[in-house]
């Protein structure tokens, strides 16, 4: 004879599914709101390291947050005011140029080509960008209102990640209050150790871009190459992609040399970035990325592929932060099934 099977549904049950329903709701609802504060504390844990640096003189933590904000706005606004003209007039002088580059490679790029030689729509609303960029001083702003959304949006990314870098505790009170208690003290730990890997994977980064961005710029003036300015900041960009943004950046490099120069200049161009990636692997990595625990590139590659497709900017942005803190899990993940077998 069967045995009957009863299934009873709690009350509570009903309640708990209505609720998680609900949150899931509310959280689609807000998610730009949840991206802003999600960017901020991402913020917050970058200016760490440099935080705790100048608390070392005996500074106080708010006077040092002060100071690192006052650096790093201080340091756009200069990058800004300087050099965004000339690279905007050579990325004007490039894409008027870009479909010559493309009919001298040979490429069956027509398509390509029409969009900017038909109805010049592209280059036309380039052109227009880089007349509103014309004053630099309201330029700054725009572009920093441009990347969070709005005013609104980037003096909230500010006033928030200053509150979490002011507050020694201020992101784990955070995650206190929004995580279950029974798991809140695994979060705090597992948030403790990812932010310390965000802050010093960020800085190694930045380093990394920057140099690579000097040295492609000093190595392309120096034999004549077009466009030096523009092609050192697209390498700068493309290092925050592991592995593929070199690559792209020095064919990029090597076809606009080659168009303009021919196969010669083409070649050294190339050399170029052999030598500079091997100075890389070789000298930064070494002293600077491997002294990391780090994000092992794949994921980091996957992370800012689905960030960017997911949230756009602000989803690239915090792809990475989310991609160590996924290691992290993982990490402590292998390390119980390890434990537990060795305890079987």
């Amino acid at each position: 004879m069967e045995k009957e099977t009863k299934i009873s549904i709690r009350p509570g049950s009903i309640v708990m599914v209505i609720l998680v329903i609900a949150g899931a709701y509310v959280i689609w609802f807000l998610r730009d709101l949840i991206l802003l504060v999600l960017t901020a504390i991402v913020l917050a844990s970058a200016i760490r390291p440099g935080v705790l640096f100048f608390m070392r003189y005996r500074l106080p933590r708010p006077l040092a947050v002060l100071m690192m904000y006052l650096l790093v706005f201080g340091a756009v606004f200069v990058v800004v005011y300087f050099f965004l003209p000339p690279i905007l007039r050579e990325a004007g002088t490039f894409l008027g140029s870009l479909p010559k580059y493309l009919e001298t490679i040979d490429v069956p790029f027509s398509s390509a080509s029409s969009l900017f030689s038909g109805g010049n729509s592209t280059l036309s609303s380039f052109l227009s960008i880089q007349q509103a960029f014309a004053d630099t001083s309201q330029g700054a702003i725009r572009l920093v209102t441009t990347f969070f959304g709005g005013i609104f949006s980037s003096v909230l990314v500010v006033v928030l990640s200053f509150y979490f870098a002011v507050q020694e505790a201020g992101i784990e009170n955070f995650l206190r209050i929004i995580v279950p208690l029974p798991q809140e003290e695994y979060v705090v730990s597992l948030w403790r150790r990812a932010q310390t890997k965000i802050g010093l994977w960020m800085q190694g980064q930045l380093m990394l871009s920057v140099l690579a961005g000097i040295l492609v710029y000093l190595g392309l003036l120096i034999i004549g190459a077009p466009f030096p300015l523009l092609l050192g900041v697209l390498t700068a960009l493309c290092e925050v992609i592991p592995i593929f943004g070199s690559l792209f950046a020095g064919a990029v490099a090597v076809a606009v040399t080659w168009s303009t120069f021919g196969v010669a200049l083409g070649f050294i161009v190339a050399g170029l970035f052999v030598v500079v990636n091997q100075f890389e692997a070789n000298l930064i990595y070494p002293l600077v990325v491997k002294k990391i625990v780090g994000v092992p590139p794949l994921l980091v590659i996957v992370a800012l592929i689905a960030g960017a497709d997911l949230a756009g900017f602000l989803g690239a942005f915090l792809a990475v932060p989310f991609a160590a803190i996924i290691h992290e899990f993982i990490e402590d993940l292998d390390r119980g099934r390890r434990v537990r077998a060795g305890n079987s």
